[in-house]
């Protein structure tokens, strides 16, 4: 997986090479022997269910402007799953849940190029909040609704996305 070139030491301010390091080329500092790996990001997302229907949120920033998705985010680096989950939850839709099982791993796709994972969980609206719970689109979201199994948007922003409802659809009553 290949990230950004970085041309200069972090530590030391000396430019990097490409060397071959732990069995790959990698930006090097001949100098100082730092390497730099490309780490992958790692994003979560969440298949909110209420009753029949699922959460889903229009991202109002690229990849997938305008289009609906599950909702999510990357992870900070301090943040295990379960609570960049709950965050994202808080800032995109205004609700709090509850994180259940870890329901898939999907590739994060940028272009062609994979540069990190989706870990996908299913959660629920965490009580006292109504069975109507009430959403507020912020953070980087247009809308936040709530759609019924039968009635879901065919304009979706990623193959996750599209995978995950389409298997949660399946066994919806």
């Amino acid at each position: 997986m290949a990230g950004p070139t970085f041309v200069f030491c972090p530590l030391c301010g000396l430019p990097l090479v490409q060397a071959m390091r732990h069995g790959a080329l990698r930006p090097t500092c001949t100098a100082c022997g730092y390497v730099h790996f490309h780490d992958p990001k790692v994003a979560v997302v969440a298949l909110v269910v209420n009753g029949a229907s699922v959460l889903l949120i229009r991202r109002g920033v690229p990849p997938g402007k305008g289009l609906w998705a599950l909702p999510g985010g990357f992870m900070d680096a301090d943040e295990l799953p379960e609570a960049a989950l709950q965050r994202e939850l808080r800032e995109e839709a205004g609700i709090t849940v509850q994180v259940g099982a870890l329901l898939a791993i999907h590739p994060l796709r940028v272009g062609d190029a994979v540069r990190g994972i989706v870990l996908a969980y299913g959660a629920s609206v965490a009580p006292p909040q109504a069975a109507s719970v009430f959403l507020v689109a912020g953070d980087d979201v247009t809308d936040a609704r709530w759609f019924h199994c039968d009635a879901l948007p065919a304009e979706l922003a990623f193959d996750s996305t599209r995978s995950l409802l389409a298997a949660w659809a399946a066994g919806c009553t």
